[in-house]
């Protein structure tokens, strides 16, 4: 809830539908302007009091948008970067040559890649885990070592649910921080940082925009200490900044993001529920199953649904799942998630030779058009 300047509260759903409600001073327009401007003028005594020098570090566009993140994260600081990939590596780029991390063994494709490669090289001790096993990730932390703990949740492509309370407590008491991939939750079905994490990243590419035109990534800070400047210093050195158009479409994204989770949500359930009882479909990945292995945590952390992404396992192995892609109609085959229109993947082909993602899966991501075309589509796919 945020309050305004009477006092009265107001629902996180308004307070993206209005993006903070703020109004531009100098013209009165409800929607913010757009500041392409790489540089900024100093004072005449030399200083800097407008808090702007240079483009790679800041742009006045940002500031909406990293607000809005903040308010829906319930966070106290929020950076914006060029790309989800650009968001977490800065955290890992953040951390000391020699560093002890632990994250998940099932995590999004391209990010587990850096880290176990570009990330190892620069001197990153690295260790793969079962996230949604407390145990195992107990026996992983080496206490006074381990600086970071990722999670991701719910995992990309399996769908894995993490109890992040109990992930940030284990690592706490080691003294390492947590940081929270939730692009597939959104601020709309979980907020990793009331169950005690300290950052939460979004490829703001996915849901937060969540129209496939936008190329961004965010990050949310508990509480803005040494570690959060010293991944503000990595942005504006490495230069991972986003660009002020992108700032402003994701603004706009996010005006619809509760419409547009929940919808897809609801259209998500359907569909596992409906294709769980397919005769051709081996087995379905989707964490409102109440036959999905982690659903009992996904109940108790994830508010208001369980999200627009679920993978099938197809009868037949590879050559009949990817048949059954090549089929459909309504759905598009393409890579990434989190739009207004459904998209189906063969995520083995995409991952290559040493993904650990079973060669008979399709992963699914569930947009806003109706369900029960989306399901005749599928069925059509399957039947043929």
């Amino acid at each position: 809830m945020r309050h305004d300047s009477t006092g009265r509260t107001f629902a996180r759903e308004s307070i993206a539908a209005q993006a903070l409600g703020w109004v531009d001073e100098e013209t009165r327009a409800i929607v913010a302007p757009i500041h392409p401007s790489t540089t900024f003028l100093r004072d005449p005594d030399n200083q800097y009091r407008s808090g702007r020098v240079y483009g790679r570090s800041d742009n006045p566009t940002f500031d909406q948008a990293e607000a809005l993140v903040s308010a829906l994260e319930g966070g106290t600081s929020s950076m914006l970067f060029a790309s989800g990939m650009a968001a977490a590596t800065a955290v890992f780029l953040s951390l000391a040559p020699g560093d002890h991390v632990v994250v998940p063994e099932v995590m999004y494709w391209s990010l587990r890649s850096w880290i176990c490669g570009p990330g190892a090289r620069f001197g990153l001790r690295v260790t793969l885990v079962d996230m949604a096993n407390p145990e195992k990730v107990a026996a992983a932390i080496e206490p006074g070592k381990t600086r970071l703990v990722w999670v991701e949740t719910p995992s990309n492509p399996l769908w894995g649910v993490t109890d992040i309370g109990e992930v940030s407590r284990l690592a706490r008491a080691a003294g390492a921080l947590v940081c929270v991939d939730s692009t597939s939750a959104t601020p709309v079905l979980t907020r990793p940082l009331e169950w005690g994490a300290d950052l939460v990243m979004h490829s703001a590419t996915k849901y937060l925009n969540g129209h496939s035109d936008v190329l961004a990534g965010t990050l949310t800070a508990a509480e803005a200490g040494d570690f959060w400047e010293r991944v503000r210093a990595t942005r504006s050195q490495v230069g991972s900044i986003a660009g002020p158009f992108e700032a402003w479409l994701l603004v706009r994204g996010m005006r619809t993001l509760f419409l547009r989770v929940r919808a897809a949500s609801q259209s998500a359930l359907a569909i596992a529920e409906h294709l769980e009882r397919h005769p051709r479909v081996l087995s379905v990945l989707y964490p409102g199953l109440s036959s999905f292995p982690t659903h009992a945590v996904a109940a108790r952390q994830m508010d208001g649904g369980f999200g627009g992404m679920l993978s099938v396992r197809i009868r037949g192995g590879e050559a009949a799942a990817v048949a059954v892609a090549s089929r459909v109609s309504l759905w598009k085959r393409a890579t990434s998630l989190g739009g207004v229109e459904s998209l189906i993947e063969h995520r083995a082909s995409v991952e290559g030779p040493d993904s650990p993602v079973p060669k008979d899966l399709l992963r699914l991501s569930v947009g806003i058009e109706a369900a029960a075309d989306l399901i005749a589509d599928l069925d059509q796919a399957l039947a043929r």
